[in-house]
């Protein structure tokens, strides 16, 4: 296959599982050009992206945007959840493009936002109309969590980094601060992404067997599957569990950032909770804020069920500059 030199835009999502890789034209995704690999078969980014080039015949783009689920300093990532580091010189040697950038994978889902059909944004909790450049926050949820707000300036839009699955997880009740128990590890108290993540979720299904005296392991995968089929009871429960910490989580997130124009949950595990997240209570956790409940009900929240919008966002960055 074919691809015109020095016009197409190489965008990557790199997670701690898996890497996607697409070329972009302005901010649309070029049919066809999505490829998905598996990052415990390559040494490094740089073979992935050199694997993606020669499996579509050899493309010349002319500019290139990384999202990495990990730190981004000084135009340098290192991936938090895989022995992984990148930067721009590498990515530029590996894709010979003129432009290249690297965004936190939370960055570009928040540039991202404005770009994605409506039909792949679901609804979880109303809120008031508001401006549309009002403050935005996306909540990733996956293989790690981190949030990051969304601010449309004058200027153009900002998408500020932070690592917040790295704070301390918070607790409300004697259980869950059983729980934080159960899930420390020799760096100390637990973090917000060591519950609220793919491993989060079976560390609660640990826990809740522990707590029962009936100790057993469960995949993530399986977890959701036995919850969705109300076959496994303890499923369930962490499940609620799980979407009761996530509330007050998000919740938290947002009285700091104030996001006004919405709450958007993205990744792999928010997109699973996605049709129970009501059910389960993630509402009442949200708004559960003392003298603050009624005005928690100015934030909506949705859930971006488009697997690919870090892509999108980062296609979306590279417009911005200029490419």
């Amino acid at each position: 296959m074919g691809h015109p030199k020095d016009t197409y835009s190489l965008v990557a999502d790199i997670g701690g599982t898996n890497t996607r890789v697409a070329l972009a034209d302005g901010r649309r995704i070029v049919d066809g050009t999505i490829r998905r690999y598996r990052n415990a078969e390559f040494p490094g980014l740089e073979s992935v992206l050199t694997r993606y080039i020669a499996d579509e015949g050899g493309v010349d783009p002319i500019a290139a945007c990384v999202a990495v689920a990990g730190p981004v300093r000084d135009g340098r990532a290192t991936l938090t959840n895989l022995d992984w580091t990148i930067d721009k010189d590498t990515l530029a040697r590996a894709t010979k493009a003129r432009t290249v950038a690297i965004l936190n994978d939370l960055q570009a889902q928040g540039h991202a936002l404005g770009y994605i059909e409506v039909s792949k944004i679901r609804s979880i909790l109303p809120g008031p109309a508001d401006n549309a450049n009002a403050a935005k926050l996306v909540v990733g949820v996956g293989t790690g969590f981190n949030a990051a707000p969304v601010y449309d300036l004058e200027h153009g839009r900002i998408v500020t980094p932070s690592e917040s699955g790295h704070a301390n997880l918070p607790i409300r009740t004697e259980m869950e601060l059983r729980l934080c128990q159960f899930v420390s590890t020799a760096h100390g108290f637990p973090a917000v992404e060591d519950v609220l993540s793919g491993r989060g979720l079976e560390r609660v299904y640990a826990f809740l067997g522990q707590e029962a005296g009936d100790p057993r392991e469960c995949a993530a995968q399986d977890i959701m599957t036995a919850c969705a089929s109300s076959a496994d009871p303890r499923a369930v429960q962490a499940a609620e569990l799980f979407s009761r910490i996530l509330g007050t989580v998000c919740g938290n997130l947002s009285l700091i950032q104030l996001p006004f124009g919405g709450v958007y949950l993205v990744g792999g595990v928010a997109r699973a909770f996605a049709p129970h997240l009501t059910r389960f209570g993630f509402g009442d956790a949200f708004r559960d804020k003392g003298r603050f409940a009624g005005f928690m009900s100015n934030f909506a929240v949705y859930v971006i069920e488009d697997d690919y919008a870090a892509l999108t966002g980062s296609a979306a960055h590279l417009v911005a500059l200029g490419q």
